[in-house]
């Protein structure tokens, strides 16, 4: 009961949100101009929603709990962050006299605080409800980075259409190459810096680093997010090098990133799964086919060739696996909740009754 009156209070937040930012870009922008940015803003989805996906694939998160990221991203932390970003500007132009003053200090103090703080306020809501689904700092990249996809889609809808509304077709052209060719990757490049201090927090049995992380990884995404704020604003060859000195080292350092931390994680699966091999629950060849992607697409069509029962069945031996895997190494750590043996036996299980459909099947 509990969890439907979640949901339902859920469902009913992201639909008012959703209702309020239709209405307010309707007034705006108009419905045609809101529509076309809308075709726009989801362009750049096509690249960086596949990336966090291909980052994820080893133990892939809840369908359900990365469409609410998206939501969330999309509606709830863009409409926070306009009303108070809004607030702040009234104040700032209040305090300084001037509306360009107002703007850059707004750009600078005011949303980079305020966005990363609503958007990764969802990635650690999930982290202390749902710990069973977070296992660290992979997790913490993937729901961060799609959070910021969603936040990035709404803004980009605002930014698109005003720029047609404001100059036509030209203006729209360049705010497009912008912010949805040149630097898709912006919002969540600096969001999974909140994310990786969660996921540190999610395997550390330090108490100080529990805290410190999450803080250090909010405020260097804020930071970040300032400094590009503030060429973006003051523009001419100050954008120019800043984007070529700083935004792309680190989306270059942001590839390096995602690649290690993805190699990582089938290190991490290979040397906690080895401990099941030793016990007997595990072959060696299966630790060996569950460490690499590889291996596991090798697997998968071998289960294919028997039918849809048997492919189900090694999809849902290779995710367990990953899981209990994962779920060994916060265990190493001390970083495990009170459930953690509980939750192995039941892992150990399910593993056994995977196996058991797919041998069935031939």
């Amino acid at each position: 009961m509990r969890r439907w009156l979640f949901v339902a209070f859920l469902v009913i937040g992201f639909a008012l949100a959703a209702l309020v930012l239709v209405a307010y870009y309707g007034a705006t922008l108009g419905v045609v101009t809101s529509l076309l940015g809308v075709l726009l803003a989801a362009i750049p989805l096509g690249i960086v929603i596949p990336t966090f996906l291909w980052l994820d694939r080893f133990e892939a998160e809840p369908k359900r709990y990365l469409l609410v990221a998206f939501a969330w991203g999309a509606l709830v932390a863009a409409l926070v962050a306009g009303v108070f970003n809004t607030g702040a500007n009234i104040a700032f132009q209040a305090a300084t006299g001037g509306s360009q003053s107002a703007m850059l200090a707004t750009a600078v103090f005011s949303a980079p605080l305020v966005e990363e703080a609503c958007k990764g306020l969802l990635v650690l809501l999930i982290w202390w409800f749902r710990r069973r689904e977070f296992d660290g700092i992979i997790d913490g990249m993937v729901y961060a980075g799609i959070v910021a996809a969603g936040f990035a889609f709404t803004e980009n809808i605002q930014y698109l259409g005003m720029a047609y509304a404001d100059g036509g077709d030209q203006a729209l052209t360049g705010t497009f190459i912008a912010r949805c060719i040149f630097t898709p990757f912006a919002h969540p490049m600096f969001t999974v810096c909140t994310g990786i201090g969660i996921g540190i927090a999610a395997t550390t049995r330090s108490r100080a680093l529990k805290v410190l992380a999450p803080v250090a990884g909010y405020l260097l995404a804020a930071l970040l997010h300032a400094i590009w704020n503030l060429a973006a604003v003051t523009g001419g060859a100050g954008l120019v090098t800043v984007y070529l000195l700083v935004e792309v080292p680190i989306f270059l350092a942001f590839v390096a990133l995602v690649v290690w931390a993805r190699r990582r994680e089938g290190r991490l699966i290979g040397r906690y799964l080895s401990v099941y091999a030793d016990a007997g629950w595990l072959s060696p060849g299966e630790v060996q086919m569950l460490s690499t992607m590889r291996g596991r697409r090798a697997a998968r069509m071998w289960a294919r060739s028997a039918g849809r029962r048997s492919l189900a069945a090694m999809r849902g031996f290779q995710d367990t696996a990953s899981e209990l895997a994962l779920l060994r190494a916060r265990m190493h750590h001390s970083a495990a909740d009170a459930q953690a043996l509980e939750s192995e036996r039941d892992m150990l299980a399910a593993l056994t009754a995977r196996r058991r459909e797919m041998l069935g099947a031939y």
